[in-house]
């Protein structure tokens, strides 16, 4: 599974038990019994050493690293950067998928860039996730919670994904950066799929071409609008920084993207797996629902056990270098696994198991080092806000099918379901 300079068992020809692969193959990260359940195969990958060569649909092969401590210093490494310009060919052939222009336009954004110009573009977005200031916000979420929960049948049964966890998160986040309201009455989620592979000749490229060149001129009224008709919010902020020369015009229209899909599919993938593994552990749902001040400690085990940021986005070496005693060539991709890094047993014993008494819980469902999710205090304010409303208003809460038959989204790097019916005896 490691290069097979590294690994004798690759060199033997040692297939692994999970994949049914040859050590010396890519593994597949990709099929729906890996999205529904990637953890036997993580297991198998952390006990096999820190570093892997995997593969993804597109056909791009990565480097995996997994294991905690790997982890943690994969995503503190300085040697490792962000900016899609340091990819090798091989690399930009198979992963940058966005066609051109887009790709310059929409992809430098804070998830691409490196320091010192990352430091300068995410403080321009600080402010508006401060604690503080989400805090005060709180009230206005539990509105926004409520109502969609108004809307739920008064009793029987709904999919929680279609009735709230699809439109939570954006209606929040709207909120939060100031997005006006008939502008967001016309966000369509369809659009976050800009983020998933369709490549060049894949028979859905003419629709995700589509969806991207609609992203693109939504975008561009969320500037003009914002332009003519400034505020005191973060989208105003962040059009002010391009007409005083701190950001140029791409570097705008791909901070509004990152925080159009990035700031609000993942919470929505992340309601939606909490809700799942909330439904396959009953006794832990009703201790949650009636003992409601666990709810914060609660949120961090659930982010841990699963999280819905399954895997970072890419790193590259500007040098050939040693990753954990693998040899990785300068522009190949690397990548973290978040999930198999936060069920590493050497860092949190009984790994597999869901406990909220769990302390320390230094898990890196948000990542570390200077790419940190810079709105994990929104995320995690939305996540309690949302797991505990649909607790308290709809007892009796429990799967309204066999919940090993859902159906896992096939995004590369995220993990989450589109559809999760429940039943209930009443909405409160």
């Amino acid at each position: 599974m490691t290069s097979p300079e590294h690994a004798p068992a690759a060199a033997a020809g040692a297939r692994c038990p999970v994949t049914g692969v040859t050590a010396a193959e890519p593994v597949p990260l990709y099929g729906s019994a890996y999205k529904s359940d990637p953890y036997d195969l993580y297991r198998e990958l952390r006990d096999a050493g820190p570093v892997h060569r995997v593969r993804f649909p597109s056909g791009i092969a990565a480097w995996l690293v997994t294991g905690y401590q790997a982890a943690h210093s994969t995503l503190n490494d300085p040697r490792l950067g962000k900016n899609h310009a340091l990819g090798n060919d091989n690399w930009r052939a198979l992963a940058s998928i966005m066609p051109e222009p887009q790709h310059s336009q929409l992809q430098v954004h804070l998830l691409h860039q490196d320091p010192p110009k990352h430091t300068g573009m995410r403080r321009l977005v600080l402010d508006a996730f401060a604690p503080r200031r989400i805090e005060a916000l709180r009230p206005r979420f539990q509105q926004l919670a409520d109502a969609l929960v108004d809307a739920l049948p008064e009793e029987g049964g709904a999919d929680l994904v279609q009735g709230f966890a699809a439109h939570y998160p954006f209606q929040v986040l709207a909120e939060v950066i100031g997005l006006p309201p008939e502008l967001a009455r016309r966000f369509d989620r369809d659009w976050g799929k800009v983020v998933q592979p369709v490549g060049p000749n894949d028979p859905g490229r003419p629709a995700y071409e589509g969806r991207l060149r609609a992203l693109q001129g939504y975008i561009a009224e969320i500037v003009a609008h914002r332009t003519s008709h400034p505020g005191d919010d973060l989208l105003s902020r962040l059009v002010a920084a391009r007409e005083h020369g701190e950001l140029s015009r791409e570097e705008l229209d791909s901070m509004i993207f990152q925080l159009l899909v990035a700031g609000q599919e993942p919470v929505t993938n992340q309601i939606s797996t909490m809700l799942v593994t909330l439904l396959r552990h009953p006794g832990q749902l009703a201790r949650l629902r009636d003992t409601p001040e666990l709810l914060p400690r609660a949120i961090e085990e659930l982010l841990r056990h699963d999280s819905a940021f399954e895997l970072t986005t890419w790193r590259f070496l500007a040098e050939d270098g040693d990753l954990h005693g693998t040899r990785v060539p300068a522009g190949d991709s690397v990548i973290v696994s978040l999930c198999a890094a936060n069920r590493d047993p050497e860092q949190f014993p009984d790994a597999d198991t869901l406990d909220f008494d769990r302390t320390p819980n230094a898990h890196l469902a948000f990542g570390h080092g200077v790419h940190f999710c810079p709105g994990a205090a929104l995320a995690r304010a939305e996540l309690r806000t949302a797991v505990g409303t649909l607790l308290r208003r709809l007892p009796g809460l429990r799967p309204a099918g066999d919940l090993d038959q859902l159906a896992w989204i096939p995004a590369v790097l995220a993990r989450g379901v589109n559809s999760l019916p429940v039943v209930y005896d009443r909405r409160c």
